[in-house]
């Protein structure tokens, strides 16, 4: 990762553009005036950015981009983590210095993010990053982080529970599986074969997905599932309701299933993000990295992520 210090000059930075709606294909790495901090703004110099799903979602096409209020030209990335480098009058909260994280709606690819103090994580918000962790695992926290913990939430597990967590191995089952398992609750993952070690590691007791899931549940002997998360679509969901977990104990992230409570990082409580970078810092909770790419290789990067094969997280260093 480049260190602070070599950040581009007074005038000069970089962020990752779309002149047009589509794939990887159209994400260029490009000069752009650097931006300046207004009266209760602070600007960020980006060491690193996480990519989720919803990045190369949003941008796929025109029509998607409105729902998101997107339009041409357009930035790249929403995860980022980095360094205050300029504050703008009526701030108190941030100085120059500080270590920070969070969200920058389809614009987190770039050298230098600006971000009203008092933002949120639709509009884009800072959170001071604790001692302990690196920026890298920073960037991964906010929209994976905040998605699991309001899932988690609406399920309300404890020591009493079993949750099937179906797509436990994607960047927010890294987070959900281990949130489950530090309040109590016994894991079961769905993935691939391939994938069991790895489930493992996080805290899941593996099951592959597929035809005859719910057989495969019932013959790990684990008792009553009690809970599920689908994290995928809503294969997840059916697979629950076939062992008799009710709707209100079955939540979902990226489906709409009639009768299902969904969630998503805008649910989040307000503290939510502190309290897993606290765990991180504490070693309780770890974020696994599948890959890191320098930003010139941004549509390498953006190729592995959306192939939804990854283990962990995909960081772009800035």
């Amino acid at each position: 990762m480049r260190p602070h210090d070599d950040a581009p000059r007074d005038g000069a930075s970089r962020a990752v553009l779309l002149d047009s709606f589509g794939g990887p294909e159209v994400l260029t790495l490009q000069d752009v005036p650097e931006p300046r901090a207004g009266d209760g703004q602070i600007r960020v110099r980006v060491t690193a950015a996480g990519l989720n799903p919803m990045d190369w979602f949003m941008t796929s096409d025109a029509e998607t981009a409105a729902r998101f209020g997107l339009s041409l030209p357009c930035g790249f990335g929403t995860d980022y983590a980095g360094v205050v480098d300029r504050v703008g009058a009526g701030v108190s909260d941030y100085a120059v210095g500080d270590r920070v994280f969070g969200t920058a709606l389809s614009r987190a690819v770039a050298d230098h993010i600006v971000l009203d103090a008092d933002g949120d994580i639709a509009r884009g918000v800072a959170h001071h990053t604790p001692d302990g962790v690196d920026d890298r695992t920073a960037a991964t926290l906010a929209i994976a982080g905040s998605t699991a913990s309001a899932a988690l939430d609406v399920l309300g597990l404890g020591p009493q529970d079993t949750v099937l967590v179906g797509g436990a191995g994607g960047g927010v089952g890294v987070f959900a599986v281990q949130l489950a398992r530090i309040a109590g609750a016994r894991v079961i993952g769905t993935g691939s074969p391939s994938s069991a070690e790895y489930l493992r590691s996080l805290g899941a007791e593996p099951v592959a997905y597929g035809e005859g899931l719910a057989v495969r549940v019932r013959a790990l002997g684990a008792g009553p599932v009690t809970a599920a998360l689908d994290l995928h679509g809503t294969d997840t969901v059916r697979v629950a309701r076939e062992l008799d977990v009710p709707d209100d104990r079955i939540c979902t992230i990226a489906g709409q299933v009639d009768g299902v409570p969904a969630a998503n990082g805008a649910n989040a409580s307000p503290d939510a993000l502190a309290h897993i970078a606290r765990l991180v810092a504490a070693g309780r909770l770890h974020v696994p990295l599948a890959a890191t790419y320098p930003v010139e290789d941004i549509r390498a990067a953006v190729e592995l992520q959306a192939a939804r094969h990854v283990r962990g997280k995909v960081v772009i260093d800035l």
